[in-house]
């Protein structure tokens, strides 16, 4: 009896014991479930934005900017979809049109960085702009949420950044509407040439177009001045050095992304292969911005792709492809590249 009783409570602690396990693991289990990280800004990955749709957006035209012999500035408008508040935002932009009547080709602009406290519509586009609508293009450069009259952009710093690529998607889309607001404003003696669209991009301006010439697989002929092509995030932990807290606060941000997100889902460097479009890139060999190695290795991936690309270096030329050191003498590296340029759209857009 006895030995009954002992094997009996053996079995029970043993059962016990088993119980308790499963309870533990159950609850771990659970704990575990519960702190699962939801991931929002999965969907800015250039995976994922290649396979979102873009609705094109009706596009206003606004107050006037400068008048001219040749040409009008004047602001235009449209929106964006906000993921997060499932909702549209404005965005604001600069708009150039030729005087004389015809349909033109569309050149949309992408400025490099502006810090917000003196940006002004039109600023890091305004003169290549000119140059351009002298030369029979309509120009439209967008400001940007949070720039110009635009709807404040997301809280979040990564998004925000993110959101420059919707931004531009979204205003690719709805260029198909451009010319019902030139009819509204110039009885369609104006028109926009949508077939024939194609980019320009200034330094992190150049960053934004390649991404979106790899999201859409468009062959919009581009023109990339200086661009930021380092891999992300170090293309924009480059120039923490800028800023007031020497980029602490940034850097930590990008951390918290990192620990959460595959950085290598969003980087263009990985997707150079989805590019169909031709790129002329100029680049300053003096330039203390995007340094000219950067540049040299962007063509070098691209070129070893097979992709259609012209390479332009300019001697003593800084960031803006100007002289560095007007005492050292060397060609007009702008004067030059604007030419360049103009000569890359026209023949693109003839073939």
């Amino acid at each position: 009896m006895k030995k009954i009783l002992t094997v009996s409570i053996f079995v029970l602690i043993i059962v016990s014991i088993t119980i308790l396990f499963f309870v533990r693991r159950t609850d771990n289990i659970e704990e575990k479930t519960s702190k699962i990280i939801e991931k929002p800004l999965e969907k800015y990955n250039f995976e994922n934005l290649r396979n979102t749709k873009f609705n094109g957006n009706p596009i206003a035209l606004g107050e006037t900017i400068k008048d001219e012999d040749l040409y009008t500035s004047q602001m235009f408008y449209f929106s964006v979809w906000d993921f997060g508040k499932k909702q549209n935002k404005k965005v604001s932009g600069l708009l150039n049109i030729p005087k004389e009547d015809g349909s033109y080709p569309v050149i949309v602009m992408l400025r490099g960085f502006v810090p917000k406290d003196i940006y002004e519509t039109g600023v890091g586009t305004k003169r290549m702009g000119e140059f351009l609508i002298s030369n029979n293009f309509i120009t439209l450069a967008p400001d940007f949420l949070g720039y110009g009259q635009s709807d404040l952009p997301s809280k979040d710093a990564m998004e925000e950044r993110f959101e420059t690529y919707t931004t531009l998607l979204s205003l690719l889309s709805s260029l198909g509407n451009l010319n019902n607001a030139l009819i509204a404003s110039y009885s369609g003696r104006i028109q926009a040439d949508i077939t024939r669209v194609g980019l320009w991009g200034h330094s992190n301006g150049g960053q934004i177009a390649l991404s979106i010439l790899e999201i859409t697989g468009r062959s919009y002929p581009t023109v990339l001045w200086a661009p930021v092509s380092k891999p992300f995030p170090y293309s924009i932990l480059y120039y923490t050095d800028e800023f007031e807290d020497h980029g602490k606060a940034l850097r930590r941000v990008v951390a918290n992304f990192e620990n959460t997100y595959d950085v290598e889902l969003y980087s263009p460097t990985n997707f150079y292969s989805w590019i169909n479009a031709p790129l002329q890139i100029h680049q300053g060999d003096n330039d203390d911005a995007v340094p000219k190695k950067w540049s040299d290795q962007l063509v070098e991936d691209l070129e070893e792709l097979e992709k259609d690309v012209e390479y332009f270096v300019y001697p003593n030329s800084d960031h803006n492809l100007m002289p560095a050191s007007p005492s050292q003498g060397g060609p007009d590296g702008w004067a030059i590249a604007v030419e360049k340029s103009l000569n890359f759209y026209r023949e693109s857009f003839s073939k």
